[in-house]
């Protein structure tokens, strides 16, 4: 089964570790034995500028998710959305209703549905293929969240390359190595089975640090400095 799979992840940090804004959405083509990705893309946000809400992030996954498919043709796209692994296209007002989310979650989905049906709807008459919100649950959106988090990486050297310095938070239970030419990063979750992803990245001129999140627990900072 080839699956395609979207997540937002990577926080910009204040000096006192308060998030302002997300970073990175990374899309993944994972593939047998689904540990890692086969392909991956990502799409930078501009964290100064970010909504924080979650209408953002899902909405860039869609449309990042759809555009790669067209590409990949994989069997599946799964979306970081965790409403019970229903399918987008039929995400009508009625079945938002229905479904068993605080009724906040109800309202950014009504709001989100608006461009995100019609979307799934037309890539599912003209491929055949499904996009569900599966959310947490699934492997390949947890790849995705590492690679996110691989990528926030390199946006943090490239943004410490021309200011000096950079302060991002990682997805959850994931860490990462910079080294000559490229970053590496692995789930610290014993339970996942060996996730890991890895990228090409300019790492020369950099130092760097990885510490626990004081203010969050499970989270990893990195911090990256022009040397």
């Amino acid at each position: 089964m080839r699956i395609v799979a979207a997540d937002t992840g990577g926080a910009l940090l204040t000096e006192d570790y308060e998030p302002i804004g997300l970073i990175a959405t990374a899309v993944v083509l994972v593939e047998k034995p689904y540990r890692t990705a086969t392909l991956s893309r990502v799409r930078y946000a501009d964290p100064f500028n970010y909504d924080m809400s979650g209408r953002q992030a899902i909405r860039d996954e869609a449309f990042l998710a759809v555009e790669f498919a067209r590409e990949v043709k994989p069997d599946v796209v799964h979306l970081d959305s965790t409403i019970g692994g229903i399918e987008v296209r039929k995400l009508d007002e009625p079945t938002i209703d229905a479904l068993t989310i605080t009724d906040r979650g109800k309202e950014v989905w009504k709001d989100l549905a608006k461009d995100l049906q019609p979307l799934a709807k037309k890539f599912w008459e003209e491929t055949g293929i499904e996009i569900i919100a599966i959310g947490k649950s699934s492997v390949p959106v947890r790849v995705a969240e590492i690679y996110a988090g691989l990528y926030t990486a390199k946006w943090a050297i490239d943004y410490a390359r021309e200011h000096g310095k950079a302060i991002v938070g990682l997805p959850r239970y994931m860490k990462v190595e910079i080294h000559p030419g490229k970053i590496y990063g692995e789930s610290l979750d014993p339970r996942e089975g060996g996730l890991y992803g890895e990228i090409e990245a300019e790492t020369e001129g950099i130092g760097w640090e990885l510490y626990p999140n004081p203010l969050v627990r499970r989270f990893m900072v990195l911090e990256v400095w022009r040397e």
